[in-house]
């Protein structure tokens, strides 16, 4: 039978990430690059698995692993890996790839992990973000094209509710045909919460269609850029027939307490060189040199006082403000804390960490509870 991506199987829609509190849920997003050539890998994956079991201690809700190869942006190449090495470190706080990059798998292969990985983790500390990709580099190098990414993560959904709806399935897609075939380690009780990456309208609307979360980044921009992502993304969910801001929203953001105007200056210069590197790849202008990309300014690029300006970064009382200005424009459900970037240091992450549960999360609650209307 051939699928119509309209019509899913399972026709599961996804929980919310709940907090404690009843309001906004907060992750920790693990890029997981580094700055200087010679970093050890397992230094950088080590720092990684160190901040996932400092968020849960301060209580974060989630923790989040990048997918990106052949360069010092990222150097997680698997965040399955990723999610299940820290399962086995932490107890609680659920833990998700943001995002898998599906053009680049084999898609029975991805399905059989995805299955194993939820069966070893457990329904309700598995979160799955999925993506189709954007950058050339990637994909030349696995021989993938990314002209036919969207097609492939649509097909790939379409595949995945056949194959986790019951113990046999067949499929004949564009992509992909199989004969009668069982996944051995399909869920039994259907597909894991499915998070969305993509700031396209085409991505917003197929999240509205399947009750799945987007994801968005804030960039360097404040509060009102998330204000105007949040219009765009209800037109897309209006267009598929769901009005108003009930839908849930995950919001990706750079976040650091510092102790002067100077470290702030220098952790947005790390900042500055991981978006660098994104914008490069995304616009197939990177420039390499052995596997170190080279960082070059992009169109547009702000100053780090415009940064400094708009970013959740500073003394922990800024940070909270910030913060909860960006979740009341955005009405953001989840918020995604990008808080080591390029070369910042273990020091300022654990810090940041730390003053989150003590001081800035409690402020953030403290306002958004006079204003409970915000919240998503």
């Amino acid at each position: 039978m051939r699928y119509n991506p309209a019509a899913p199987v399972c026709g599961l829609r996804c929980p919310p990430l709940q907090s404690v509190s009843g309001m906004v849920s907060f992750g920790l997003f693990c890029l997981m690059g580094y700055r200087d050539r010679g970093s050890a890998v397992s230094e950088v994956l080590g720092n990684a698995v160190q901040m996932v079991q400092w968020a849960e201690e301060a209580g974060f809700e989630a923790a989040w692993f990048a997918e990106h190869h052949f360069s010092n942006y990222c150097v997680c190449p698997s965040p399955l890996v990723m999610v299940n090495h820290c399962a086995g470190l932490t107890t609680r706080i659920k833990l998700g790839p943001a995002v898998i990059v599906v053009p680049l798998y084999h898609p029975v292969r991805l399905l059989a992990e995805i299955g194993m990985t939820q069966a070893l983790l457990g329904e309700y500390r598995f979160l799955l973000g999925l993506g189709s990709g954007y950058q050339p580099y990637e994909f030349e190098r696995f021989g993938a094209d990314l002209g036919d990414s969207k097609a492939r993560l649509d097909e790939f959904l379409a595949l995945m509710d056949r194959a986790y709806a019951g113990e046999t399935f067949s499929f004949d897609g564009d992509f992909t045909a199989l004969p009668e075939t069982s996944i051995s380690t399909r869920p039994l009780d259907g597909v894991p919460p499915i998070w969305i990456a993509g700031d396209s309208e085409s991505t917003h609307r197929l999240a509205a269609r399947r009750g799945f979360v987007p994801i968005i980044t804030g960039r360097w921009f404040g509060a009102d850029y998330l204000a105007e992502q949040r219009e765009r993304i209800d037109a897309s969910y209006a267009a598929e027939g769901f009005g108003g801001q009930s839908h849930e929203l995950g919001i990706l953001r750079f976040v650091c307490v510092t102790e002067s105007d100077e470290e702030t200056l220098d952790y947005l210069v790390n900042a500055r060189q991981q978006m660098r590197f994104a914008a490069a790849l995304r616009n197939r202008q990177e420039a390499m040199d052995g596997g170190m990309l080279i960082e070059k300014p992009f169109s547009g690029e702000p100053t780090l006082e415009e940064m400094a300006a708009s970013l959740p970064v500073g003394v922990p009382a800024t940070v909270a403000a910030r913060l909860t200005a960006d979740i009341r424009a955005s009405g953001a459900s989840h918020m995604m804390l990008n808080i080591q970037a390029a070369g910042s240091t273990m020091a300022q992450a654990e810090r940041t960490i730390r003053a989150f549960a003590s001081e800035i999360r409690p402020a953030i609650e403290r306002g958004l509870a006079e204003d409970p209307g915000a919240v998503g």
